[in-house]
């Protein structure tokens, strides 16, 4: 559960800054190889404070550990729509 809480705190991240689609068409064209973007979000850490909190880029980092959690990301990414 918590999980999914994390995977739709992203979406709607994503979604304000407009980066959707491009994430997840970058998700796509890694493929399996989406681990090593799990541990390129833990190494950049440090880079990604100003923008996100270390907890935000963990839960991140997560999500794209699991390549059924990757997936089911990129389809949310895909169809979300924001709540009126």
């Amino acid at each position: 559960m918590e999980i999914q809480k994390n995977r739709e705190k992203w979406i709607e991240t994503l979604y304000k800054l407009r980066l959707q689609n491009f994430i997840a068409t970058f998700l796509e064209a890694l493929g399996p190889v989406s681990i090593l973007g799990a541990q390129l979000v833990y190494l950049s850490q440090p880079i990604l404070s100003p923008f996100f909190s270390p907890d935000h880029s963990r839960e991140l980092a997560k999500i794209l550990e699991d390549p059924a959690e990757t997936a089911l990301f990129i389809k949310a990414l895909r169809t979300y729509q924001p709540r009126a």
